[in-house]
């Protein structure tokens, strides 16, 4: 008899506390640095409250992956109750959990681990696959391989208002970011081979870019029809909001359309207005 199964991440999923409960995956955070203060991704410290800072004195956060020995004590709480664990972690091109978590699992017996080649809830829709998978019965060693099977059918993308905090965060020069500025270009970035790139860049009203970003993405795609994820990073009128992920439920015509945010460690990079959208592909 197969033992039971625990599906983990790591926080840049960005799973809302709904959905965390709905499909019982656990969660590790990512460590938020900012001066002398250390926060874990998600408890203590708010996006919200990071915009405030950074507008207020130029500060942003670092973020550090969650360490070797943190993994080997999270995964032992579960496998010592008898359970066996697949963990899904942000792409091993973006930070070193992925290898930290290869590292601890190798000391224990029956925990799994998954490279999403994703970020953000790219690697949550491989998180809910996997839960899905659970409740049907299949064991932990046939959903990780499935999951790794399924990386290359997640579809990850955003379009951001700014590349100042990108710049800010080491991940683009300043003179691309001020080039960005001057002549109002909005970047659209996806996962491709594991690394965040710019494919396309848009002119025009972020409001109205969302729409044709959203368009052009969908364009020509067969959309599984599971879940599909509409994430941004806040400060986005709830109106705008709301008229892009009803334009998502037409053109994909998904089960479940999720609208969710980000939390610290991806924000931290991307900046206020980012929106992106999410799925699989058959």
């Amino acid at each position: 008899m197969s033992k039971p199964v625990i599906i983990t991440s790591d926080s840049t999923s960005d799973l809302s506390p709904e959905l965390l409960e709905r499909y019982q995956i656990q969660i590790i955070p990512l460590t938020i640095t900012l001066g002398n203060d250390s926060f874990l991704d998600g408890q203590g410290f708010s996006p919200e409250e990071m915009y405030a800072r950074y507008r207020a004195d130029g500060t942003l956060p670092k973020t550090s992956a969650v360490g070797y020995q943190e993994f080997l004590d999270f995964f032992g709480k579960f496998t010592s109750q008898g359970y066996e664990v697949v963990h899904l972690d942000i792409s091993s091109e973006l930070s070193a959990s992925y290898n930290n978590a290869v590292l601890a699992a190798r000391e224990l017996e029956g925990v799994y681990t998954v490279d999403s080649r994703m970020l953000s809830t790219g690697v949550a829709l491989l998180a809910i696959e996997g839960a899905e998978c659970r409740d049907k019965g299949m064991g932990a060693a046939e959903i990780a391989e499935h999951l790794r099977a399924l990386t290359e059918k997640v579809d990850t993308s955003f379009v951001l208002d700014t590349l100042e905090f990108m710049w800010k965060g080491g991940r683009c020069t300043g003179f691309t970011a001020l080039g960005a500025n001057v002549l109002k270009l909005k970047p659209a970035l996806e996962m491709k081979d594991g690394k965040l790139g710019v494919y396309k860049k848009y002119r025009g009203n972020i409001n109205s870019v969302y729409k044709q970003y959203v368009r052009e993405r969908l364009a020509g795609k067969k959309v599984r029809p599971g879940h599909v994820f509409v994430t941004e990073s806040r400060e986005i009128e709830p109106q705008v909001v709301q008229e892009v992920v009803d334009l998502v439920r037409e053109l994909t015509g998904a089960k479940e359309v999720h609208h969710t945010v980000t939390g610290c460690t991806v924000t931290t990079h991307c900046g206020p207005k980012t929106l992106g959208v999410l799925f699989m592909v058959e």
